[in-house]
């Protein structure tokens, strides 16, 4: 697609208008979901209490090392596009374009299911309701807030985390206190790590496939680097965004896991459940419940509704951001580039909408097409991980080969090389081992579903190196200039001039 510049189709800028509040919350608001409130117990289940916290801590290690990494890019060249913007300038123009719409897609497809998870949960008070409505509702209060302002948005992620962070707590102050038996009866200590066969479950092979429900429950930790293009002071709040993020992976994540697996045997079926329609079968809900709190269901179905919606008006901010990117870096439609007086990128917005929209009718007119597009989905945050990893490991590469100083980064990744290094292994193994049962089997309609967005990535990554015949770029002649194609910011104090 033809390049583009700022004077062909925009009339106003993008606003650096995010807080250093609203990206620490924005941080962690998209680490906290229903892989947390749901999930989390199929990992106890599955490798037991301590191969369950191993994976998380192993995972949640990788996971700080590409916030590191990611800042490290983010507070040197704060790009709308990010990670997919640093793939064209720092690897390959065909990585970019295979990231950036790789990326796009993923949030694309997960606005749908998030509104109609949302409906799900709204018939847990209303069933006599059809659910399209609370779906639509979903679709249309999302649209309004990124429509409104990227501060209105932040505003609503720091109020919705909020009410996530402020549940977390409360349930590890609950559950400490059952461990001691100062609620819900006698102590129950940490009896259930030597229960049976705990604490390890099944040995590494269990661990593993932890990875991969670990791994999906971190991913939104990279949208930090994509409001970095709108942070009023990005070298100041990336930097500490990433830093508390790593505390509060530590607290929230595995001091969670921690407590869960102490007051629930790993034999305990209710830790099986994955389905938000069951929410009186969360370990959540179930914990709340032993505590005495009667009305545990309702309150955490209340918390998983603002999580999902969370979920969602994060992921329309994302998806119309990479979409404005891909415009401005060429590999889109031009007009997704224009940015109206305030800020928004309008097009973007509207053309990402659409096909979100369009994405959650197909569940009523196809089914089965409906859930190969979320299949299609599935492995996409993995590989924007893996695009993270090689760019800081390349940004620095050539950073160094064009004689720069280290020392005149205002971030620095402290974990170079090893960080990246090891990101990249581990999401790699993740990505391999997502379902190998299936090609141990040969079921090649499994394979098919469960690995769907990878030959998607390849066939954009391979169109576009054929089509123009890029090569990766030499570090010597990797630009290192902190400007994209056209892109131009308002100050904060500007905003509203």
């Amino acid at each position: 697609m033809a390049e583009t510049s700022q004077s062909d189709h925009s009339t106003g800028h993008i606003h650096r208008s995010l807080r250093t509040r609203h990206l620490s919350m924005i941080a962690l608001g998209g680490t906290i979901g229903t892989g947390l409130f749901i999930t989390s117990g199929e990992a106890i289940s599955t490798a037991g209490p301590g191969g369950a916290l191993v994976a998380y801590v192993v995972m949640g290690m990788m996971v700080y090392f590409l916030m590191t990494s990611l800042g490290e890019m983010a507070t040197y060249m704060p790009l709308t596009g990010s990670f997919s913007a640093y793939a064209t300038k720092f690897i390959d123009p065909a990585l970019g374009f295979a990231m950036g719409w790789n990326y796009w897609l993923n949030w694309a497809v997960t606005i749908p299911v998030e509104a109609t998870t949302a409906g799900i949960i709204m018939n847990y008070w209303l069933p006599s309701v059809p659910q399209w409505i609370f779906s639509v509702t979903v679709l249309a209060l999302i649209f309004l807030i990124n429509y409104l302002s990227v501060r209105s948005y932040g505003e609503t992620e720091y109020w919705l985390a909020l009410v996530k962070i402020v549940t977390v707590i409360v349930f590890l102050i609950v559950g400490v206190a059952i461990i001691f038996g100062i609620m819900g009866g006698h102590a129950v200590g940490v009896s259930n790590f030597h229960y049976k066969e705990a604490p390890f479950v099944g040995g590494i092979p269990a661990i593993i496939s932890v990875f991969l429900i670990a791994g999906f429950s971190f991913q939104g930790t990279e949208l930090v680097g994509i409001t970095a293009g709108e942070a009023a002071t990005p070298e100041v709040s990336v930097s500490k965004a990433i830093h508390s993020t790593f505390w509060r992976i530590l607290i929230f994540y595995i001091c969670t896991i921690f407590v869960i697996a102490c007051i629930l045997p790993y034999t305990d079926k209710n830790l099986l459940n994955q389905n938000v329609s069951n929410i009186t079968m969360s370990p959540f809900t179930i914990v709340f419940k032993r505590a005495g709190l009667a009305i545990a269901a309702s309150v955490m179905n209340a918390v998983i509704l603002t999580a999902v919606v969370s979920s969602a008006n994060s992921g329309l901010y994302a998806s119309t951001r990479m979409l404005f990117s891909q415009a401005r870096e060429g590999y889109a439609w031009r007009f997704f580039g224009y940015v109206n007086k305030r800020g928004i990128p309008i097009y973007a917005l509207l053309g990402t909408m659409l096909v979100s929209t369009l994405i959650y009718l197909t569940q009523f007119i196809g089914p089965q097409a409906y859930n190969y597009l979320i299949n299609a989905s599935g492995l996409c945050g993995f590989i924007a991980w893996l695009g993270i990893a090689s760019s800081h490991w390349r940004f620095r590469r050539a950073y160094l080969a064009q004689g720069r100083d280290l020392n005149d980064l205002k971030y620095r990744s402290s974990f170079f090389p090893f960080g990246p290094i090891f990101a990249f292994i581990l999401c790699f193994i993740v990505i391999c081992g997502q379902n190998v049962d299936a090609f141990i089997k040969l079921d090649w309609q499994n394979i098919l579903i469960s690995y769907m967005s990878v030959p998607i990535f390849l066939v954009l990554f391979i169109y576009y190196k054929v089509r123009y015949r890029t090569h990766i770029i030499p570090l010597d002649q990797v630009d290192l200039s902190r400007s994209t194609k056209g892109e131009k910011y308002v100050a904060p104090d500007d905003e509203d001039k």
